[in-house]
């Protein structure tokens, strides 16, 4: 799967979360100032082409839809980023994350509930 660029990440978290929309849809979810139409249309053609993204058309409209998941495109976004910066390993990621984000012990708590609970899964199997 091709890796996306700014651009094209913005109008499919705009679709994730509207499910489906005409360009115009896509521009009202944009902050001041908002792209050009052409942009938008110019994107949108970009992202069918990579599958990204469907249509069906809707009146005189096309309106566009996604066609990758969010929990599939950032698993294989976050795989990416862990070969690429961190050598496939979690741990140096995971140290990296707590030492730059600065997490609270709340946080890190709730980190320490997520990785025991996924060792009591892995021992029942």
């Amino acid at each position: 799967m091709k890796e996306l660029t700014k651009a094209e990440e913005q109008i499919m978290h705009i679709l994730w979360e509207i499910k489906s929309g005409s360009v115009n849809d896509i521009i009202k979810h944009y902050r001041e100032p908002r792209p050009k139409y052409t942009t938008i249309s110019t994107i949108i053609r970009i992202l069918e082409t990579k599958g990204f993204i469907g249509h069906k058309k809707v009146s005189k409209a096309f309106h566009y839809h996604p066609l990758v998941d969010k929990q599939i495109y950032t698993r294989i976004l976050m795989r990416g980023i862990l070969a690429k910066y961190f050598g496939n390993s979690l741990r140096q990621m995971v140290s990296f994350l707590s030492h730059e984000k600065s997490l609270s012990v709340t946080e890190l708590e709730e980190l320490k509930n997520i990785i025991e609970e996924e060792i009591r899964m892995q021992r029942q199997l």
